[in-house]
């Protein structure tokens, strides 16, 4: 072995020397490093240059990017197809699983297709999905056969499969699928987006009043989601259609006795997702025609569910905080706005609902006396809509009455929009107010006459009134002298010897219990889970029940038990 190992590296070396020498060679050229010397497999397969291997892997390289396929674009009308499709099999599921989660996954999806809806499209999963065709499938290619981009080869040759497809079934003992209930309205409520969004009010209140009588016999608990859907974008059409409110004459009148079954019918299944939908459907309707007794009673008449939707008790959060201000009842109108804008969603896609509950918050509280934090004016989504708020609010707070009534005058159309108009002309009381707190802490003794002129009152008689009403509403600390006609300020006494430190930590201290509250009460659960458990735990306590019988029994010493004790006799 030695011998032959020399005569190896004999053999070798020679050819080493060669390579060595070109190397060196082409190393002056080139200016590359040496390769290593001693394994037999580098004898015998000589490298290639780097010079040439760098070159041929440019080439490869450059040949794989050009060869390399790239991504076909994705077409949106295809992938919006496929999403129906995917949630078709997610309200199966939710069928046989008797499990809501997978509808209200659906539901959350419609906006993802919504901007793709057309009759084209909808037309196509409809065929696509009613291999038979079958009444329902009838009504929904009907409602949208008025629609431009309608496809009529499509829907003809579709409808000459009725009859062929009646003799396949009665020649054949197979039945063809049935199809679900759930697939049915979600299909309707598809169609009633598409006629919102392309602004077909005569249409969508129509087919809309069609599904609703469609839906009142059924009484499945799976369907409750999507009926409430239903109802809303029914209301919403109502809400669209000539004469408009505020018109006593409204067609959102017409709607109510329907949403009123509604409500019976949902209370006696226990159908809360419904239940909650048109109760907050009811309290928009009262108030967009100024029915503010009629919304007042509902409320004292039915009680909101505790497991509804957040967006739901967002929406009924709102609606009570309205009524409750409209009613002067502003503190508790304050506790149901602060609610309403904590659920709200505050991202750009769903900040109408946050803006408006914003607001109306804001209005509230300078009607209570408070001034909102300037933190709520400097976010993204909310500083460029509310600045006439930040200039009510600077009016408010610097006491100038002058400029408040310019500011109504300037921005009344914008006030009228939001609905809070007449809740910003309360707030001259509050602005007076506000100005003769201000001269109380500035001036030892100010006279009334002085008091008009800088608040531009009418008479002393009226400044004396507001004044000794703001003594005793707290608003300040002094004392009228009317014989001499001024006003004596008292020396203000300090704020953390009193009970607004108290009252303040109090009411966030309930207001994070609320919320965590709301969490336990809404965190969900897999179904029969505890049935899995009490079963485990029944057969632990049989096992245990039969080891105690057999110590008993004398068959296994206690020793042999679990543990070497066994205490269970």
């Amino acid at each position: 072995m030695s011998g032959d190992k020399g005569k190896r590296n004999s053999v070798s070396r020679p050819n080493d020397h060669k390579r060595k020498d070109s190397k060196s060679k082409s190393q002056k050229d080139t200016q590359k490093p040496k390769d290593k010397v001693g394994d037999e497999e580098m004898t015998v397969v000589v490298p290639p240059s780097k010079g040439d291997a760098g070159k041929n892997e440019d080439v490869a390289m450059n040949g794989t990017d050009e060869a390399k396929p790239k991504d076909p674009p994705v077409d949106p009308k295809a992938k919006a197809i496929a999403d129906i499709k995917a949630n078709l099999t997610l309200l199966e599921k939710a069928v046989s699983l008797f499990d809501p989660r997978f509808t209200l996954r659906v539901l959350r999806n419609i906006p993802s297709v919504r901007k793709q809806l057309s009759a084209d499209l909808l037309a196509r999963v409809i065929i696509e999905t009613y291999t038979t065709p079958t009444p329902t499938s009838f009504a929904l290619l009907k409602a949208l056969g008025d629609e431009e981009g309608f496809p009529r080869a499509d829907a003809d040759a579709w409808v000459k499969k009725k009859d062929s497809a009646q003799s396949a079934s009665k020649k054949s003992d197979t039945a063809p699928k049935e199809i679900l209930a759930e697939v049915d309205v979600y299909f309707s409520i598809l169609i009633q987006v598409y006629f919102y969004d392309t602004k077909n009010i005569e249409s969508g209140a129509e087919f809309s009043e069609g599904l609703i009588g469609y839906l009142k016999p059924l009484n499945k608990r799976t369907l409750d989601s999507l009926a409430a859907r239903a109802y809303f974008y029914h209301s919403l059409f109502l809400e669209e259609t000539d004469p408009k409110p505020p018109s006593p004459n409204a067609a959102v009148v017409s709607i109510r006795k329907t949403l009123l079954d509604a409500l019976r019918t949902a209370t006696l299944r226990k159908d809360q997702d419904t239940q909650a939908a048109v109760i907050t459907l009811l309290l928009r309707n009262y108030l967009s025609t100024s029915h503010i007794t009629q919304a007042d009673l509902l409320i004292s008449h039915t009680q909101f569910p505790d497991s509804a939707a957040n967006n739901q008790v967002a929406r009924y959060l709102y609606y009570l905080g309205r009524i409750r201000a409209i009613q002067l009842n502003y503190s508790e109108a304050h506790d149901h706005l602060i609610g309403a804008t904590r659920k709200a969603p505050t991202s750009y896609k769903a900040s109408g609902f946050y803006q408006a509950s914003t607001k109306l918050l804001i209005v509230v509280e300078l009607l209570m006396g408070d001034i909102p934090d300037r933190a709520i004016f400097r976010q993204p989504s909310l500083e460029k809509i509310l600045s006439p708020y930040l200039q009510l609010v600077q009016a408010v707070s610097s006491g100038d009455v002058n400029a408040f009534q310019n500011l109504t005058q300037k921005y009344s159309s914008v006030f009228r929009a939001d609905s809070t108009y007449t809740l910003i002309l309360r707030l001259r009381q509050n602005v007076i107010k506000t100005g003769i707190r201000m001269m109380s802490l500035s001036y030892a003794r100010i006279s009334l006459r002085d008091m008009c002129l800088r608040l531009g009152l009418e008479s002393e008689e009226s400044a004396e009134y507001i004044v000794a009403k703001a003594i005793r509403d707290g608003v300040i600390e002094a004392t009228l002298d009317h014989e001499h006609g001024y006003m004596r300020s008292k020396d203000v006494g300090d704020v953390y010897s009193s009970n607004e430190p108290f009252d303040a930590y109090s009411s966030r201290i309930r207001a994070c219990l609320a919320l965590h509250d709301e969490s336990v009460k809404a965190m969900r659960f897999p179904m029969n889970q505890h049935r899995l458990e009490l079963k485990k735990a029944q057969e632990a306590r049989e096992r245990e029940r039969e080891l105690a019988k057999e110590i008993v029994d004398g068959e296994i010493d206690e020793e042999d038990g679990p543990g070497g004790d066994f205490e269970g006799i």
